[in-house]
C-alpha cells in the first residue's frame, strides 16, 4: 500500500514543486516515513538486474577535440542520400523549422526589450539551444510533461504555450502564463503540463521524477490504461555534478519510470568550463554525461544537439522506450549557447574563436540546408514561415506591452497551499479570500 500517496497522484498541480522538492522528500511522500519501497509488492516492484538493456553509445568514445559536429551516435549527415529522411515528412520539417525560428526570434526579441527597460530579472536566453527543444519536445503529446531550467522561455513554446502569455509573463503583466508572478525563470502551464521553469539548478529534476513516478502508479496501481505520458527533465551539464542528478537517475531506474534525462551541454556552467568541472569516465579523455546512464541501469546516449534530426531520432527512441514501459534513458545533447549565461553577463569569458567556431554549426542553419537538400522544404516556404514567425513575435510584444500589471489582489495568489493558516473570517469564509484582507495585508507590507 501507499498511504498519502493516491490523493497525490490523482492530478498535477503547482504544489507538485513543494511535494516533490527533492528526491528524499519524494520517497517519504510516497511511502511513508519508516516504510521500505519494497513495500508496493509486485504492483511496483524494482526492475533487478538491467543487464538485458541495450545501452546505446556506451562504448562510444570521442577524440579530446571532438565536440558538435564530430561523429557520434545519431549524428546525421546533412545530404540527400541521407535515410534519416524518410522519418521527416514536410509538415514535421515545416513545423520543426517554425519553432526553431520562433525560439530564436522570441529570444532576440526579449534581449531587445530588456534593453530597452521593459523586461525585468534575471533572463536567460536559449540562442544556439533551438533544436534540443524542437527535436525533444515537439514530438511529446499534449498531456506528457516537461521540466526546465532558468533557461525556460523555449521550451514552453515549444510545448504548445501561447507566445503571448510567455511575453506578458516577461514584461510582468497580469495576462502573463503566471499571472505576471512568475517571471523568465518560472514559467508553467497547467494546461499543458510543463511543470515550471526552476531558478536553482538540480530544482526540476525531482520534480520531473514525481511527475514520472505518478504516470507509473497510476497505470500499475491504479490499474489506469490511459496512463502512459511520458516526462522530459532537462538540465544543463553543470546540474550533472549535483545530488539531484544522481539520486533521480537511480529511482528512475530501480522503478522503471518513464522519463527521459535531456542534458543540455553548452559547454559552460555560467562561467565554468565543461572540461574543468567533470571528471572524466575511467579511460576518457574528456568528461561525457551520457556515460553515467549505464551506471544507473538505463542506456546513455550522446547526440549532436545542433542537428534537430538527430536529436529528433534520439529523443523518439526513448520516448519509445518509456511508452513502452521499458524504463528511463539519459540523453546528452551537446550544443552551445550563442549569448552569455544572462543578459546580465558581459560573456567575456568564452574565446571569439570558440564563439566564432559554434556560430559556424548554427541549428537553424544546418536545418534550413537539410529541407533544401532532402526537399522537404523549399526557399519560398522557409521564407513564409520567417514572415509567419515575425508576425507571431510581434503580435506577442504588443500584447505584453498593452497588457495591465497585477494589481494587489494577487498578492496572496499561488503562496500558501493551504489556506487555513490566515484563519476564519466573521462571515465564515477564509481570510485570504476576502478582498479588503487582501488590500490591508498589502498596505501593510505583510
Amino acid at each position: 500500500t501507499m498511504p498519502r500517496s493516491a490523493s497525490a497522484c490523482r492530478r498535477l498541480t503547482p504544489a507538485l514543486a513543494i511535494t516533490f522538492s527533492c528526491s528524499a522528500i519524494l520517497l517519504l511522500q510516497i511511502f511513508g516515513a519508516g516504510q521500505n519501497p519494497a513495500s508496493l509488492g509486485a504492483v511496483m516492484a524494482p526492475v533487478g538486474s538491467m543487464a538485458n538493456i541495450g545501452v546505446r553509445g556506451a562504448m562510444c568514445s570521442l577524440p579530446a577535440s571532438g565536440r558538435v559536429g564530430s561523429a557520434r551516435v545519431h549524428a546525421v549527415e546533412t545530404s540527400a542520400d541521407t535515410k534519416t529522411s524518410t522519418k521527416l515528412d514536410s509538415e514535421t520539417a515545416a513545423s520543426l523549422y517554425e519553432d526553431m525560428n520562433l525560439g530564436r526570434k522570441f529570444e532576440d526579441a526579449t534581449a531587445q526589450w530588456y534593453q530597452r527597460g521593459k523586461v525585468f530579472g534575471f533572463v536567460h536566453l536559449g540562442n544556439g539551444q533551438e533544436a534540443v527543444s524542437a527535436g525533444a519536445i515537439k514530438q511529446l503529446r499534449k498531456d506528457d510533461y516537461i521540466c526546465s531550467t532558468y533557461r525556460d522561455h523555449v521550451h514552453a513554446l515549444s510545448k504548445g504555450c501561447d507566445p503571448k502569455k510567455v511575453m506578458a509573463e516577461l514584461f510582468a503583466k497580469k495576462t502573463g502564463i503566471c499571472n505576471g508572478q512568475g517571471g523568465s525563470m518560472h514559467m508553467f502551464s497547467e494546461e499543458h503540463n510543463m511543470l515550471g521553469g526552476f531558478a536553482f539548478i538540480g530544482e526540476g529534476i525531482p520534480v520531473a521524477l514525481g511527475a514520472a513516478f505518478q504516470t507509473r502508479y497510476k497505470k500499475e496501481a491504479r490499474i489506469d490504461e490511459k496512463a502512459d505520458q511520458v516526462t522530459l527533465a532537462f538540465f544543463g551539464d553543470g546540474t550533472s555534478n549535483v545530488g539531484q542528478f544522481a539520486e533521480c537517475l537511480n529511482m528512475a531506474s530501480l522503478y522503471k519510470l518513464p522519463i527521459i534525462f535531456i542534458v543540455e551541454n553548452n559547454l559552460w556552467a555560467i562561467g565554468m568550463n565543461h572540461y574543468r568541472a567533470t571528471a572524466p569516465s575511467l579511460g576518457d579523455q574528456i568528461p561525457h554525461i551520457y556515460k553515467k546512464g549505464p551506471a544507473f541501469g538505463m542506456p546513455g546516449v550522446n547526440v549532436d544537439g545542433m542537428d534537430v534530426v538527430a536529436v529528433r531520432e534520439a529523443v523518439g527512441e526513448a520516448i519509445e522506450r518509456a511508452r513502452a514501459g521499458d524504463g528511463p534513458t539519459l540523453i546528452e545533447a551537446e550544443t552551445y549557447r550563442y549569448r552569455g549565461h544572462s543578459l546580465a553577463d558581459p560573456d567575456v569569458l568564452r574565446s571569439a574563436e570558440e564563439k566564432e567556431r559554434f556560430a559556424k554549426q548554427d541549428p537553424i542553419q544546418k536545418f534550413q540546408k537539410y529541407c533544401l537538400e532532402t526537399g522537404l522544404l523549399t526557399k519560398e516556404q522557409m521564407d513564409e514561415i520567417e514572415t509567419k514567425v515575425d508576425g507571431i513575435v510581434q503580435e506577442a510584444i504588443e500584447f505584453a506591452d498593452e497588457s495591465p500589471k497585477p494589481d494587489k489582489s494577487q498578492l496572496l495568489n499561488n503562496v500558501f497551499s493551504d489556506p487555513k493558516g490566515f484563519g476564519i473570517d466573521e462571515n465564515g469564509k477564509y481570510r485570504y479570500e476576502n478582498p479588503d484582507f487582501v488590500l490591508k495585508s498589502a498596505a501593510a507590507g505583510l
